[in-house]
């Protein structure tokens, strides 16, 4: 009987704390997260050799709403280009980064590679859903 008593005071603490965050969450409403990139949504790396590697560039994005901004997720695409971003949530005036790696490898060739950015937010724009970032240049072959 008294690890039954145990189980459920258990669950039932887990719950509440669910429960509580579930709250804190819907709080935090769409119109409350701001995202905005720092600088261009644009990122020109010119010539690049093949031989060289892959190369990154680091997009800066600001919160400039009233509530925690969370980067749901980043797809880049096509499989050449990696992404990787602030996992954590962005508070209210700091800032968060979205780290794109494109692979030149057999790409001889231009190249415009576009990064769709999903968050809790919407953008600086007043739009909702993706925002969209691209990298380009020009991949010299081997």
């Amino acid at each position: 009987m008294k690890r039954f008593l145990f189980a459920f005071t258990l669950i039932l603490i887990t719950a509440t704390f669910a429960v509580a965050q579930q709250n804190e969450a819907e709080k935090a409403t769409e119109s409350d997260a701001i995202i905005k990139v720092i600088g261009e949504p644009v990122h020109d790396f010119g010539t690049i050799k093949e031989a060289d590697g892959p190369v990154s560039y680091t997009f800066k994005v600001k919160n400039e709403g009233k509530a925690p901004l969370v980067i749901t997720k980043v797809v880049p695409s096509c499989g050449c280009t990696t992404p990787d971003w602030t996992k954590e949530p962005i508070a209210p005036g700091k800032t968060g980064d979205i780290k794109v790696t494109y692979d030149p490898a057999g790409r001889p060739a231009p190249f415009q590679k576009t990064i769709s950015v999903y968050s809790n937010g919407k953008y600086d724009n007043g739009k909702t859903g993706s925002y969209v970032l691209t990298i380009k240049g020009v991949v010299e072959g081997k």
